[in-house]
């Protein structure tokens, strides 16, 4: 049994991580740090109003930390040291040296340090990966990746997503990092990034679109396009490859097309439940992670250089 601390109460964690714990058979919502106790009412857990007094309290084994980018490396560190396993929201950190502390945080613990990545553990990214490694398309060339949607300040809940010290960027840190750790996952470490961004609507402290182009080992390079200022929705991620194009799109939904074929392969209800299950179980069973620190850092580097590319 693994008993979680979770540190955050915000929309993914009462939508997607503590209904998923709470269905993990394995796992027991020990408790919660919340700057509002009235958010962990509803929850029969004990309640911290701040992290230090959490870790000082013995019962928890692992942390999953849901808080704003720029406390995910000191909260998660602090967690580690404490002799905690840590599950961290994405991205990692707010820049590529913060990231790697952490996995370095961990390999000094000797505890496990896992990323919520939750898209690698898509029964369809899962199978797509195996068609691509079994010559489906033949040698991958080119994957083209957009996520168009419409968000400003003002509009959302999570006012802390448009200021830079908090979230470190705009759709680049938040919808763009899924998708870039996608195909690092799908085809490795990246080699070189070249983007732009910039503010074409809004007006705010962070980006409303970025382009990134990155290589990777073989000469495959990924397009991500990803917008806060577009009224019309999209989710595309497709692959083009030497003999054949395989298309996910929406990536969220259940179809997977290839030339020779067409599946359906349909996401979980809960999207969190698999990579929290597959965490857990790589805790107590020595179960190889879909996304770990280690796996997971490349993100940050992508997005450190197409920051410095974008200038």
């Amino acid at each position: 049994m693994l008993k979680w601390l979770v540190v955050g109460i915000g929309d993914i964690t009462t939508k997607r991580v503590i209904p998923a714990l709470l269905d993990e058979k394995r796992s027991e919502l020990w408790g919660i740090v919340t700057r509002d106790p009235k958010k962990a009412e509803p929850y029969k857990a004990r309640v911290f109003t701040n992290l230090e007094a959490a870790l000082k309290t013995d019962g928890a084994d692992a942390v999953y930390v849901a808080t704003p980018v720029a406390l995910h490396a000191p909260q998660t560190i602090a967690s580690l040291k404490a002799g905690k396993h840590a599950l961290c929201e994405k991205p990692v950190a707010m820049n590529y040296a913060e990231a790697r502390s952490m996995v370095e945080a961990a390999s000094s613990a000797r505890k496990t340090l896992g990323i919520a990545y939750y898209r690698r553990a898509y029964p369809k990214v899962t199978r797509a990966k195996e068609l691509i490694k079994q010559g489906a398309i033949g040698q991958p060339l080119l994957a083209f990746i957009t996520c168009y949607e419409w968000r400003s300040p003002g509009e959302v809940k999570r006012t802390w997503q448009f200021d830079p010290a908090l979230a470190g960027g705009g759709p680049l840190y938040d919808i763009g990092s899924h998708r870039i750790d996608l195909l690092n996952f799908f085809f490795g470490e990246p080699q070189r990034v070249t983007a732009h961004m910039s503010n074409a609507v809004h007006r705010m402290r962070v980006e409303d679109c970025a382009t990134v182009m990155i290589e990777y080992t073989g000469k495959v390079r990924g397009i991500v396009d990803v917008r806060w200022n577009s009224h019309v929705k999209k989710d595309e991620f497709r692959i083009i490859g030497t003999d054949g194009e395989m298309d996910l799109t929406p990536l969220t939904g259940p179809d997977l097309v290839y030339h020779s074929g067409r599946e359906e392969i349909p996401a979980p209800a809960n999207l969190h439940f698999p990579c929290i299950e597959n965490y857990v179980s790589a805790v107590l069973e020595g179960t190889p992670l879909l996304a770990s620190g280690e796996s997971s850092v490349w993100t940050d580097w992508v997005t450190e250089r197409a920051l410095a590319s974008s200038g």
